[in-house]
């Protein structure tokens, strides 16, 4: 006999991907048009070969490691802010627990339930996980959603160096004096399959994300192109 709380009917929800998607995306993206925009404007500057291939590789190196460093530190912040939340829910509960169930009862009501209702559910709830419940329904927190930092930090170090490699072997293997048009080519084609990628793992439509990748993408690297051309440095 099945459960009372189980179902047939299983839905498919990609909320739960947000966390890792969200950092891997970045990072994906961030690599490819970081990368292909310094090298795209090291070459519109200077296109020897010796110094678009040193400029790729040390945006690599650098652009990984500062993303993986910034997601750390950014989803740590997260998980402080976080963590101190549910340490300050949990004393309230201690100290005043009558208000807290009042408080959770009123979140209740104004979703839509009778007054009468929702002060079951609140007694119900209270006594059942009364923390869980004051940080799902008062906080806004759930287990799925929980920051975690490392898994973010790898997710978009790891992410911005695979696609990073593309536009930098892209240059490497471009013909002499096609670099630009051979890395802004490949570097496109990535973008709008990242974009496709990214909006299929999210269970979203393909069109607008890949497109705002695309437009995103081509922006830097045009701005980055004219300032190296019109400047004659790197940038």
């Amino acid at each position: 006999m099945a459960h009372p709380a189980s179902s047939a009917h299983q839905e498919v929800h990609f909320i739960n991907r947000s966390g890792w998607l969200r950092a891997a995306v970045l990072g994906a993206n961030d690599g490819i048009v970081s990368v292909a925009s310094l090298i795209v404007g090291v070459a519109a500057a200077d296109p020897s070969p010796s110094a678009v291939l040193v400029a790729g590789a040390a945006g690599l190196a650098a652009g990984a490691m500062s993303m993986a460093a910034g997601e750390y530190v950014s989803v740590s912040s997260q998980s402080d802010t976080e963590r101190a939340d549910i340490a300050r829910e949990k004393q309230a509960l201690i100290d005043t627990p009558e208000a807290e169930e009042i408080e959770l009862a009123g979140i209740y009501q104004s979703r839509g339930l009778s007054a009468a209702t929702a002060a079951l559910v609140a007694r119900e709830m209270t006594e059942k996980d009364a923390l869980g419940a004051h940080v799902r329904e008062e906080l806004g927190l759930a287990e799925v959603h929980a920051a975690n930092p490392l898994q973010a930090a790898f997710a978009s170090g790891v992410t911005f160096s695979v696609a990073a490699a593309l536009p930098v072997l892209a240059a490497v293997l471009a013909p002499a004096g096609q670099i630009i048009p051979v890395v802004v080519g490949v570097t496109l084609l990535a973008l709008a399959g990242l974009g496709a990628l990214g909006a299929w793992a999210g269970g979203a439509p393909l069109l607008r994300p890949t497109l705002r990748v695309l437009f995103w993408g081509a922006a830097a690297m045009a701005i980055t192109a004219g300032v190296g051309a019109l400047f004659g440095v790197s940038v």
